[in-house]
């Protein structure tokens, strides 16, 4: 049980924008025999909750982006609301992605993305990553690595 309570907080820190990997033990615990469809469901809702942090605080912080501590500077909110506009939501399938991944979940909150299509569209995309580190895992062990 303490396993999988480790990948879930490893997942949701990793999906905010604190620098964490949580694909390494999800990696181990398929190495150590552990329920892959299972590693899979706890990692993938562990990120996903982990993004809608990211969109509740594009939704709600964006009051403040003239105070000194916020974090983006005004010709960046533009920048990254010009680009989802760009892309569009289809966009948040790639929320995965290591660089970029955490701020475009932050702009869908910007953009006021309806949170049940955000949650499903980032869902997808994170859990079809950690498909493939698990498929990569097994596939390690037939390979004798």
């Amino acid at each position: 049980m303490f396993s999988y309570l480790l990948l879930f907080s490893s997942a949701f820190l990793a999906a905010t924008i604190l620098p964490f990997y949580s694909e390494v033990i999800l990696f181990a615990l398929v190495r150590q025999g552990e329920s892959p469809p299972l590693l899979i469901l706890v990692a993938s809702l562990g990120n996903t909750l982990g993004a809608a942090v990211n969109w509740y605080l594009g939704r709600f912080l964006l009051q403040y982006q003239d105070r000194r501590w916020f974090y983006f500077k005004k010709e960046q909110i533009t920048r990254m609301q010009l680009w989802f506009q760009r892309y569009g939501v289809w966009s948040l399938l790639f929320a995965w992605l290591p660089l970029g991944g955490d701020a475009l979940t932050f702009v869908a909150g910007m953009m006021k993305v309806r949170f049940m299509l955000f949650f499903f569209l980032v869902g997808i995309g994170k859990s079809l990553r950690y498909v493939a580190v698990v498929y990569l895992a097994d596939w390690s062990v037939w390979l004798g690595m």
